[in-house]
């Protein structure tokens, strides 16, 4: 019972249009479910259709997120407070992303997701949340303007870096730790076309870079360039300052990468047949436009 006497709101989990409570929230998660070792054939019958959903998260999240522009992610825990010095950190991040031209993406739950759209929607910029079904999950927080749930977090960890030009990573644990590393992965291995990663809050960071540049790489288990796809800033301005210079920097050097390769695609043609024909794509663009294409988040 609450001090007044009347009865506490039961949790609630949403899955999709359906919301739950009390009994009917179910004990495993969609990502258990699908992931679980089969231990009879019932499978066969069941993940086809949840293939078909699968899909429909992909489908709903590209719909949803197509005309949202340029947008920096916002990582961070959902355990910190609003008198927590960080809660202010990641308004002020999500205000001068806002003031830089960005909408604001975060995982749409309570602490630093909740005040960076707080900061991002005070700025009259885009709030925009993915959040996760989890049981006894809070579910959207009230400063998200567009807000789509997932079932899975593959397909919400696609969103993040398919319409992120940037990630900016307050302090958090293993969730922030996970979507932090799932980037570094991704622009380490050139699955994506690279984007600047800042780690904000250094008191909480620098043990972090400490490690891998002194146990991690004279180990040999990273190059000394992959140190650098993180950098750390002391304040909300100094990160959004590093993502608008070095988002610069990377456009600049992807385009520049794929003029140079036209070039030489060009020599090796002219080579071959003796006449240099200009390098075109399938759809008539030549090789600057052909850069300004490819340099657009790498999908």
């Amino acid at each position: 019972m609450t001090p007044d006497d009347t009865s506490a709101p039961a949790p609630e989990y949403r899955r999709g249009p359906v919301l739950l409570r009390r009994d009917q929230i179910p004990a495993t998660t969609s990502d258990q479910r699908l992931l679980a070792r089969p231990s009879t054939a019932t499978w066969l019958h069941d993940d086809p259709w949840r293939v078909m959903r699968i899909q429909s998260e992909f489908v709903e999240g590209f719909g949803a997120l197509a005309e949202v522009g340029p947008a920096v992610s916002v990582f961070g825990s959902a355990r910190v407070q609003p008198d927590d010095p960080y809660y202010a950190m990641a308004q002020d991040v999500a205000r001068e992303l806002v003031e830089a031209g960005y909408a604001v993406i975060t995982g749409g739950g309570p602490g630093i997701m909740e005040a960076a759209n707080k900061g991002a929607t005070e700025a009259d910029g885009l709030s925009v949340g993915l959040g996760i079904e989890l049981p006894f999950e809070q579910g959207m927080n009230p400063w998200v303007d567009l807000g789509v749930n997932f079932r899975y977090f593959f397909a919400r960890k696609t969103m993040f870096v398919k319409y992120s030009e940037g990630f900016v990573v307050l302090p958090g644990g293993f969730g922030t730790f996970d979507e932090l590393f799932e980037a570094l992965t991704l622009v380490q291995t050139h699955k994506v076309t690279g984007f600047p990663i800042v780690l904000l809050g250094a008191d909480y960071w620098t043990g972090l870079l400490t490690w891998l540049r002194e146990t991690v790489h004279p180990q040999g288990m990273i190059a000394a360039a992959d140190i650098d796809l993180l950098q750390i800033a002391s304040s909300a301005q100094e990160a959004v300052e590093i993502v608008v210079r070095r988002g610069a920097e990377l456009r600049a050097e992807e385009q520049a990468a794929v003029r140079a390769a036209a070039r030489d695609q060009r020599a090796a043609a002219a080579a071959g047949d003796g006449r240099s024909r200009p390098a075109r794509t399938a759809d008539g663009r030549d090789d600057d436009a052909r850069a300004e294409a490819l340099t657009d988040g790498g999908w």
